[in-house]
């Protein structure tokens, strides 16, 4: 599922979010399944083990202090067994999509969503 951003216009991504302080990255990600989607993930949140340093985008660069450049990201995945109704943030995302994996990996404008994607699904090919 990817999720329609309010800005910058056009621009297509999985449930992501900042950690707050004294907060891991599982509760954060937990915390922004919940407010952006309206999905509690109780014990099916699955750490994929892996972070990575990207540069941030200029469109929100405004968010941070003038001095960082840079965000380290850390993955997860939700396998839902069925589509389930979402419930948006109107403040963050306009609409959201249920797609095939290689069509969500196309369509994010995130390089490091593309990656994640990808990643997910070789593993679920594997099962």
């Amino acid at each position: 599922m990817l999720l329609r951003r309010t800005r910058p216009a056009g621009f297509w991504q999985s449930v992501t979010g900042s950690l707050a302080p004294g907060e891991t990255p599982r509760h954060a990600a937990a915390r922004e399944v919940w407010e952006e989607t309206g999905l509690r993930v109780g014990g099916a949140l699955i750490d994929l083990r892996q972070s990575v340093l990207f540069p941030i985008i200029p469109a929100w660069r405004q968010r941070y202090a003038p001095n960082v450049c840079f965000n380290r990201e850390y993955r997860f995945a939700l396998i839902l067994d069925s589509r389930r109704r979402i419930q948006l943030n109107p403040r963050e995302h306009l609409e959201y999509r249920w797609l095939p994996a290689h069509t969500a990996a196309a369509l994010t404008g995130s390089w490091t969503n593309r990656e994640t994607i990808e990643t997910v699904a070789a593993r679920l090919a594997w099962l």
